[in-house]
C-alpha cells in the first residue's frame, strides 16, 4: 500500500509548563502568527495553537531541556530579506542556512531552544 500524503496538516513544537504567555509574545508578537483556540477537551493540557498559512503550529507543553537538534519546521514565506530583517531588529539571532537551489532560507531558535527555519523560493 501506498500512502497517499495530502499535506502537512500541523508541526508540534514543546514549550515547557507555564510558559504560554513568553511563546505568545514571540509567535504571536514577534512572528505575527495567528492563534487559534484549542478543542477544549485538550485545553487543559495546555500550550497554544497556531495557523501557519495553510498548516497549524502547535505548541506542547513537555518538559524537556532546552533543544540544540536539528529538527525544525520549516516555513515558507514572502519577502524572506525584510522578515530576517525584522527578526534581527528583536534580538534574534539567525543563521544562514547551507543554500539549495532554488531557495533561499534560514534558521532561528524560538525562547525555547526550538529550531525554526524560514525560506523563499528564488525561482
Amino acid at each position: 500500500m501506498k500512502v497517499n500524503v495530502k499535506g502537512v496538516h500541523h508541526v508540534q513544537l514543546c514549550i515547557p509548563p507555564g510558559a504560554e504567555d513568553k511563546a505568545r509574545s514571540f509567535f504571536s508578537i514577534i512572528l505575527g502568527f495567528q492563534e487559534i483556540e484549542k478543542p477544549d477537551n485538550l485545553k487543559p493540557n495546555g500550550g497554544l495553537w497556531y495557523q501557519a498559512g495553510k498548516q497549524e503550529l502547535h505548541l506542547g507543553i513537555e518538559n524537556i531541556p532546552l533543544q540544540k537538534g536539528k529538527s525544525h519546521p520549516a516555513f515558507e514565506v514572502a519577502q524572506l530579506d525584510s522578515v530576517k530583517k525584522h527578526l534581527l531588529s528583536q534580538g534574534i539571532t539567525v543563521k544562514d542556512e547551507t543554500e539549495i537551489p532554488g531557495l533561499s532560507r534560514f534558521s532561528f531558535r524560538d525562547p525555547f531552544g526550538n529550531r525554526i527555519e524560514f525560506l523563499e523560493r528564488t525561482t
